[in-house]
């Protein structure tokens, strides 16, 4: 009598399916524990603890904003704005406790509501006004590169610099408020405690609530997830103002790292942003956005620049490096993987 427990000829997995499968699982792990291994062995001053330290708090504002770009594209988008809502927090703040001789809890404050604001306005466009996420992000980037140069003349804020009137600032960066880049509990930096718990919420809310399940279902099939019921424009709506939120935090950090209002801030980070999330979807196979894996993208990036700086390579060719991590990482998800990676770019 014939087994009818086999497993059918149809689903078996060959050799070569079940060591692709173990290589897109643990490839990209495999990769950052290689380029840790090797940055350890050739620079015996990467591998120490406030080596360590200080790359995942270099670390922080990349892997926040990408956490920002992760949940646009869990939904199929993709938040082109996510820079420049960095430098605006970074302008905002500097501004508050500059010319106006606030608090740091008050320049906290205004930035997170700025990062509200200008997620509700993606939403806006995108749900209300019907205007394609790249397209509406991308208008959204531009009027703010320039909006938050309009109160300043265009120049980065300092404490003591002349106003527009011609008088001095009367403020300056509060203590406390620089605490948040700078300061530590125990051994650990706070800006690598804050990355952690975002992380973990975020891991949290995709994979263990009905809203991460929503929006998994959104990015999946926007179609039928409207079928079944989902509010389909208010939760895309919601996952803009999230990634706003995340950009807004990255700012703070990043203001309270450089200690002034740099105009140039956050010029560079949309990209990077955007390179860590994709990189995050071949962790573990998972071929989808995740918090874990954007973590680790931010991780390997900072390692390989980190070493890089380390042997000697001029800044140039960190740009490389990190194109050739994103293609790495892509490689496991788009041309190894089996699987159908659930990312659909916004149209």
């Amino acid at each position: 009598m014939a087994d009818t427990t086999a497993i059918p000829a149809q689903v078996r997995l060959s050799t070569g399916d079940r060591v692709r499968d173990i290589v897109v699982k643990y490839g990209f792990l495999a990769v950052t524990v290689i380029a840790f291994a090797f940055f350890a062995l050739t620079e015996p001053a990467f591998a120490t603890a406030n080596s360590m330290f200080s790359m995942l708090k270099f670390a922080s504002v990349t892997a926040i904003l990408g956490l920002g770009v992760m949940f646009s594209m869990i939904v199929g988008g993709l938040d082109l704005s996510i820079g420049s809502v960095a430098g605006l927090s970074v302008q905002l703040a500097a501004m508050t406790m500059v010319f106006y001789n606030l608090t740091a809890g008050m320049a906290i404050t205004f930035v997170i509501v700025a990062g509200l604001a200008v997620g509700l306005l993606n939403a806006f466009l995108i749900v209300v006004c019907k205007i394609p996420d790249l397209l509406a992000t991308l208008g959204m980037m531009f009027v703010i590169q320039g909006a938050k140069m309009i109160p300043v003349s265009g120049q980065s804020v300092s404490s003591g610099m002349t106003l527009p009137d011609g008088t001095a600032a009367p403020g300056k960066f509060d203590p406390a408020f620089l605490l948040i880049d700078r300061g530590t509990v125990g051994p650990v930096p706070i800006p690598v405690i804050v990355m952690i718990v975002l992380v973990t919420a975020c891991w949290f809310v995709l994979t263990k609530t009905s809203w991460g399940r929503i929006l998994y279902a959104i990015g999946a099939n926007p179609e039928a997830a409207r079928l079944s019921g989902i509010r389909v424009g208010f939760h895309r709506g919601a996952a803009y103002v999230v990634s706003s939120v995340f950009a807004s935090i990255a700012g703070i950090i990043l203001v309270a790292r450089i200690g002034q209002g740099d105009v140039n801030a956050g010029a560079s980070s949309l990209l990077e942003a955007v390179a860590v999330a994709l990189v995050g979807t071949s962790v573990l196979g998972l071929n989808k956005p995740n918090a874990w894996g954007t973590l680790l993208g931010a991780v390997l990036v900072v390692i390989v620049l980190t070493g890089m700086t380390m042997m000697g390579f001029e800044y140039f060719y960190q740009d490389t490096a990190k194109g050739l991590v994103v293609i790495v990482a892509l490689l496991f998800s788009f041309t190894l993987s089996r699987k159908k990676v659930r990312y659909t770019p916004a149209t």
